[in-house]
């Protein structure tokens, strides 16, 4: 936006558990940068923030949005606000992740009610590991049961009594607020006056620590002038040494402008310090470099098709320019350019470093690309999301919409890179992997009002494999005669389970031509099509040993096709002489809740035939980890929020594949050979 340089631009994004007020406290800056003319609420689904339907049906944000507008602080220097307002519902992780990749800082809001939730400590985790500056915006102080001094004392208690400093406090009656940093101390009332004083103090120490001759300075017992005090303020944030903590009521909008002054103070401007490339190597971020941005989130409009938010880094774009796709090497003409606020699209005729952006119908560009002036080739680092941990198998209500939910179902993916399709192999069903089930219900309505198809789900089928404890031989001869050349081939084959180690799984053990040469690969096409069907459940075989040690062939009936077919019959009888076994695959799975629902946990793992590998804490919360069968993890999701109160989550990876116990490999086995009976039929 032309007239406010790059230094005056505040690009933060709004965290914080859901229902902690995030969405209520951005709707009423919006109203006080002009964005919105009336102040929105989620209530009346009137919100400028939450606009989209499946926000308005589930009353909680679910996607990254960002908005922006011009703040005049009480200063009387403007501002460009950029924020981004995040979902705090877990299942919309992977939405958080990218926001907090491309912001400068974060505003963490807690409830005065409900304090430091499970969102709360997630959005500081996001935050840590970037050492993202961020402020703290303790909120809902209109509510009957609200208390700020219960909410800032346990933000200290948890993560620093000298870190965590509040600099807008709301006055003893709560009907205003007092601005630490602006307001004159012959301003401040009486009863907080030793309170302002003793934090003002220590706001000084935390600005001089900043900077050796500050120090000294300090130490000497001279007082820091104005611009040290503010330039040793904004550099303890930058470096998370300080996290200011605002008190703002979303309903009475006290406290909100103060706290936008704050903002407006104490966090970085996109050109305060340079930007870090996917290399290592850092560039100026002026708004006279060459440009340079990052693709964070793609999205198709249905009114201007696909639109590619890129947070721009460094120098200045305008429309009708011609940049580089340094990602893909290939050049892409920038035509319009939008700000997107809700569902309101604004032409923006200058782009500078700290905006982001809407660049429509870009070719070849999608999400973690990286685009730059044609004059300098520099990427980024691209965004690491999440790895979805539940699953839906998926088909399309109507058989006629095969084509068109394969179509969506990708579409969704693309826009959201913590959705994930597959098709199994094995199972042969297409799979719809997400963050939990509230994540892959939103993920199917939306596909639904966008696309126009049903899709149905079910839990997925386990994808079991098969082995074998002992050794067994096997033999077919296969002999066709229908006049004409016939069909001949016969194997003789051993198995027997594969050592650690040996990376071979066949052994061609035929001495003295019993199988000429030329027709021992067909007899490998039809051992490697033989354990793709084990016989207990039809699942895959692996882990064995395959040896062809004899056989017969006929100089003129022999072919490729009878030997392939001898070798995977001879091969099934070997199996089934080898003592076969049902495997399931097991995952690893990390589990973080409050310390009042270990024993629940605890109780559901043994049941689920878990194993607990360890517990301990991270951030206050319990977090445990056990092994369990993949086919006890599929509703997971939901028992845990059952148990927890939506105060749970957990991570999910794969780590092996491990025999099934007799009994449940019996019920195993005699579905799979009812489902067979009945396909058959």
């Amino acid at each position: 936006m032309k007239g406010i340089p790059i230094s005056g631009v505040r690009n933060f994004a709004l965290m914080g558990h859901t229902g902690s007020g995030k969405t209520s406290l951005l709707d009423v800056m919006l109203n006080i940068l002009g964005t919105n003319e009336r102040v929105g609420s989620v209530d009346d689904k009137s919100s400028m923030a939450d606009w989209t339907q499946e926000e308005q049906e589930h009353e909680i944000s679910i996607w990254a949005k960002p908005f922006d507008g011009v703040y005049t602080a009480a200063s009387g220097k403007q501002r460009r606000f950029v924020v981004l307002d995040t979902p705090g519902y877990a299942d919309f992780i992977g939405q958080l992740t990218a926001a907090a990749e491309i912001t400068d800082a974060a505003l963490i809001v807690v409830d005065a009610v409900s304090g430091i939730q499970v969102g709360t400590n997630r959005a500081w985790k996001v935050c840590e590991k970037r050492n993202l500056p961020r402020g703290i915006a303790i909120t809902g102080l209109d509510k009957p049961d609200a208390s700020y001094e219960k909410a800032l004392a346990a933000i200290k208690a948890m993560w620093g009594d000298t870190r965590c400093v509040p600099v807008v406090l709301p006055t003893t009656d709560g009907k205003s607020e007092v601005d630490i940093l602006d307001m004159p101390t012959d301003a401040v009332p009486a009863d907080m006056a030793e309170t302002v004083k003793a934090i003002r103090d220590h706001l000084i120490e935390l600005a001089a620590e900043t900077d050796d001759k500050l120090m000294e300075k300090y130490f000497n017992g001279e007082e820091l002038t104005a611009d040290e005090f503010s330039n040793g303020l904004r550099k303890a944030v930058h470096e998370a040494h300080l996290i200011p903590v605002f008190a703002a009521s979303s309903k009475t909008k006290v406290g909100v402008k103060e706290t936008m002054d704050s903002i407006s103070r104490l966090f970085p401007s996109p050109e305060d310090y340079p930007v870090k490339c996917a290399d290592g190597h850092e560039v100026a971020t002026g708004e006279n470099e060459p440009f340079a941005g990052l693709v964070w989130r793609s999205v198709n409009d249905a009114f201007t098709g696909q639109l590619s938010f890129v947070r721009v880094y460094r120098g200045t774009l305008k429309p009708n320019t011609e940049v580089l796709n340094a990602t893909k090497g290939e050049k892409e003409r920038i035509g319009t350019i939008f700000y997107v606020n809700g569902k309101k699209q604004t032409d923006c005729q200058e782009a500078k470093a700290g905006d982001i952006i809407a660049l429509p119908k870009l070719k070849n560009t999608f999400l973690n690309d990286t685009l730059c002036a044609t004059t300098e080739k520099i990427t980024f680092k691209p965004i690491e999301f999440p790895h979805p941990v539940t699953a839906y198998a998926v088909e399309p209500k109507t058989k006629g919409d095969e084509d068109k939910i394969g179509t969506a179902l990708h579409r969704a993916a693309d826009e959201d890179p913590s959705i994930r399709v597959e098709r199994n192999r094995e199972t042969h069903e297409t799979l719809l992997w997400g963050m939990g089930d509230m994540h892959l219900d939103v993920t199917l309505e939306h596909i639904k009002h966008r696309s126009k198809v049903d899709v149905t789900h079910h839990t997925p089928k386990v994808a079991y494999r098969e082995t074998i404890t002992g050794t067994g031989e096997g033999h077919y001869k296969h002999k066709k005669q229908s006049g004409g050349r016939g069909q001949y081939g016969e194997c003789y084959v051993r198995v027997h389970p594969r050592v650690p180690g040996d990376d071979e799984w066949f052994a061609n053990k035929i001495v003295g031509g019993t199988i000429p040469h030329n027709f021992i690969p067909a007899c490998q096409k039809g051992f490697v099509e033989g354990m793709a069907k084990g016989p207990l459940v039809g699942s895959e075989v692996s882990n064995i040993k395959v040896e062809l040690y004899d056989g017969s062939y006929h100089d003129v009936d022999s072919s490729e096709v009878a030997f392939k077919i001898a070798g995977s019959r001879a091969l099934h009888e070997a199996i089934e002489k080898a003592r076969p076994v049902l495997l399931e695959p097991i995952m690893t799975i990390a589990i973080t809740v409050p310390d009042e629902y270990m024993g629940d946990i605890t109780g559901i793992l043994n049941t689920k035939r878990g194993r607990i590998l360890g517990m301990g804490v991270d951030e206050g919360m319990q977090v445990i980890t056990a092994e369990v069968p993949q086919v006890e993890t599929f509703k997971f999701c939901s028992e845990l929020r059952s148990i927890t109160g939506g105060r749970g989550s957990f991570e999910l990876t794969f780590a092996r594949y491990e025999q099934v116990a007799a009994n449940i490999a019996q019920k195993v086995i005699a579905a799979a050979q009812k489902d067979k009976v009945a396909v058959e039929d």
